[in-house]
């Protein structure tokens, strides 16, 4: 608990552990809870030295806290992945017809924001579609009291198979499960909670853990294309799934940018549907930030300047993070990546406060290495990106020897001589 101005109480600690969103009680919590942190107030260095021992412990946490929650910032990117999946999943919740909705496939690079940003434009169509029908859902059965759920989470099992697939989109809802329940029942039982609890969307995480190699595996892919049929807009989340394999069977439409699919053969086994319709799917890429063109470098700038604007450093100057060589430095150590500068800036924030140096430098931030272990994770699926070393990586060697791209100095301010040419 810390306090703003010195009074009222701000909770920047959420009490009890992170939500889980891969059920529904926790996607639910955490789509209520996610804009509800307060960042640190804005102290001068003055004003944190009036404060008691006790107060300026608090709101240095109240810092570290700030610095490991940063907001999920608009890019040029995910404006244009928000315009699509938004859109995508409002037509498709609108529609009466009995056809089968076109899905959205987001893929990109470890560490690019994929799952936040699908996560936010999900919750954001669910805020609204809430408040459209008062939190209820418009196609209950009378007489019954399931749960209005418009968005399901699921993360696709490591090693997956069609009945662990099933089995995770059923714990998500809750439901009971009998272990002697084959694949059909499993597949009647996934229908049936998705159309009783009002589902909309159905997005799949970390799709490209699937190895296409494996018999379990294809049959696992069919059974997500057999999927669209249940009339909700399918999201698969993967990295590169255009190198994943996933989309060797698909036929990209030049026209309308879209992936179109066979039908999949699970529908003819399980009797999913009576006819056979192909499969559609929005292929769109979240994407790093490049470093060529001025537009692209003002991007990247305008992207550093948004992160420096959420910073609580009491001695960083105007452009911390924008000005003379450190949007390139930045770029350098990232590669463009917003995960792998949000993990460099938190960290960098935290030396700072340690320090007292109360600042990011290039000095400071060479001693900050970017640290991806997460169990969490699968480098065989491309979910952990390589990061540039630093100069002060033994095991490597400098980072300024392995540097094969030249200086960008179209943004270079040289100052009044030059523009006179003098």
């Amino acid at each position: 608990m810390s306090t703003r101005g010195g009074n009222s109480p701000v909770p920047f600690v959420l009490p009890g552990p992170p939500p889980m969103r891969d059920t529904a009680e926790g996607w639910d919590r955490w789509r209520r809870t996610r804009k509800d942190f307060v960042p640190a107030p804005r102290m001068s260095l003055a004003e944190w030295r009036l404060l008691s021992p006790r107060k300026k412990s608090l709101h240095d946490l109240h810092r570290a806290a700030t610095h490991a929650n940063l907001p999920l910032l608009d890019t040029p990117m995910t404006r244009a992945v928000t315009k699509l999946l938004h859109g995508r999943v409002m037509a498709n919740a609108l529609k009466h017809k009995p056809t089968t909705r076109a899905g959205v496939m987001l893929t990109g690079g470890g560490y690019q924001g994929k799952t936040e940003t699908g996560c936010e434009i999900l919750a954001t169509f669910e805020d609204l579609w809430r408040k459209l029908h008062h939190d209820l859902n418009p196609y209950a059965v009378p007489g019954t009291r399931d749960l209005h759920i418009p968005v399901a989470y699921v993360q696709t099992p490591v090693t997956a198979k069609p009945k662990s697939l099933c089995k995770a989109i059923l714990n998500f809802y809750g439901a009971q499960l009998n272990p002697r329940m084959d694949l059909p029942d499993l597949l009647r039982q996934v229908a049936a909670s998705l159309h009783d609890h009002g589902t909309k969307a159905l997005l799949l995480d970390d799709i490209t853990r699937l190895r296409l190699h494996r018999a379990d595996d294809q049959d696992t892919l069919d059974l997500i294309r057999a999927f669209m049929s249940m009339h909700i807009t399918l999201v698969l989340v993967g990295v590169d799934i255009p190198g994943s394999g996933l989309l060797r069977e698909g036929r990209h439409d030049p026209q309308t940018g879209q992936v179109t699919f066979p039908a999949a053969p699970q529908t003819k086994v399980h009797g999913l549907e009576a006819t056979q319709t192909e499969r559609r799917f929005d292929l769109v890429e979240l994407g790093r930030f490049h470093y060529d063109t001025d537009l692209q470098i003002a991007a990247w700038v305008e992207h550093l300047a948004g992160v420096e604007d959420e910073l609580r450093l009491m001695k960083a100057p105007p452009g911390m993070l924008t000005a003379g060589r450190m949007p390139e430095y930045l770029f350098d150590r990232t590669n463009g990546v917003v995960g792998l500068l949000e993990r460099l800036i938190e960290d960098g924030c935290q030396e700072a406060i340690d320090s007292k140096k109360e600042c990011l430098t290039e000095p400071l931030l060479e001693g900050i290495a970017i640290n991806l272990r997460d169990p969490t994770r699968d480098p065989r699926a491309g979910e952990i990106p390589d990061t540039p070393p630093t100069e002060h990586d033994a095991a490597t060697g400098p980072r300024s020897a392995k540097r094969t791209r030249s200086r960008n100095t179209v943004l270079d301010d040289h100052g009044p001589a030059a523009s006179t040419g003098t």
